[in-house]
């Protein structure tokens, strides 16, 4: 029986040991990466209808390939969770399984693409969308990146350099730290960061609905949680390439065939708060 390890993304750089998890530092402090960013950023009616769309069409899809039973479904299972917790209505939720399941007429057949490349400052981006024309997407999340100062790459280039795993982010203020590591450790945590304004638990994927629940069942506030592609590695974005590159992830997440966008991006706070 192995001891259960924790990498623990401190805010002050010291490794610490304690009951059977080992800390150490991981993100630089006084840095923002691109998952923090994109869950702070305001909400306008119009990127909301343009979220339930891409909820929606997930949950479509993911019934469409493994059937509309959640029990049996993990991916249909985690796109419903992260629907609800948009608050998508139910009632929408149900027919966006019944279109996947063929209970209801539905969209056209959209099949799943993916996308890579390099962003300013040399920013590693993969991008996941649904279309259901790949050649017109394909053109289209081209011109965004030559637009905006990327170069889309082969199949291939980027996602080595990223893991699917389960994210959570909760409020500094909802515990402090002692019993939020408690709390990674019952729950089977990968790994946790604390940074100064929010904890994070990561999961294995398999374990993302399981662990929402669990969290949900506590009362445990969430500030985002989601499958997310992990970068393995960062990289630190000079001040100068900062507002390009934020460019281009809006651009792409604005696109209505992109359902994700990952970047492994650091950004410091500073210049993310200038005016």
């Amino acid at each position: 029986m192995h001891e259960k390890l924790l990498l623990f993304e401190g805010v002050n750089g010291a490794a610490v040991r304690r009951e059977g998890c080992f800390a150490t530092m991981g993100a630089m402090s006084g840095h923002s990466k691109w998952s923090t960013i994109k869950h702070k950023k305001a909400t306008t009616d119009a990127r909301r209808g343009k979220l339930f769309n891409k909820l929606l069409r997930e949950i479509t899809v993911a019934a469409r390939l493994g059937g509309g039973d959640v029990k049996t479904n993990p991916r249909l299972r985690s796109a419903v969770l992260e629907a609800r917790g948009n608050s998508v209505p139910n009632d929408t939720i149900d027919r966006a399984v019944k279109k996947g399941t063929g209970e209801l007429a539905g969209e056209a057949a959209y099949e799943e693409v993916a996308y890579e490349g390099y962003g300013p400052g040399g920013v590693a981006v993969l991008v996941e969308g649904m279309t259901d024309n790949r050649n017109r997407t394909a053109g289209e999340i081209r011109n965004i990146f030559a637009r905006n100062g990327g170069n889309l790459g082969e199949s291939g280039c980027v996602a080595w350099m990223f893991h699917r795993r389960g994210y959570f982010s909760i409020p500094r203020s909802a515990r402090d730290e002692e019993t939020f590591m408690d709390l990674a450790l019952e729950l089977g945590a990968d790994d946790v960061a604390v940074e100064e304004d929010r904890f994070e638990i990561y999961t294995p994927a398999e374990d993302f609905a399981s662990t929402l629940e669990e969290l949900e069942r506590r009362g445990v506030p969430l500030d985002a949680k989601e499958l997310a592609m992990i970068p393995q590695t960062w990289v630190a974005v000079p001040g100068n390439r900062v507002s390009q590159l934020l460019r281009l992830l809006d651009a792409l997440e604005d696109h209505e065939d992109v359902q994700k966008v990952w970047a492994n991006m650091q950004v410091d706070e500073q210049v993310l708060a200038a005016p």
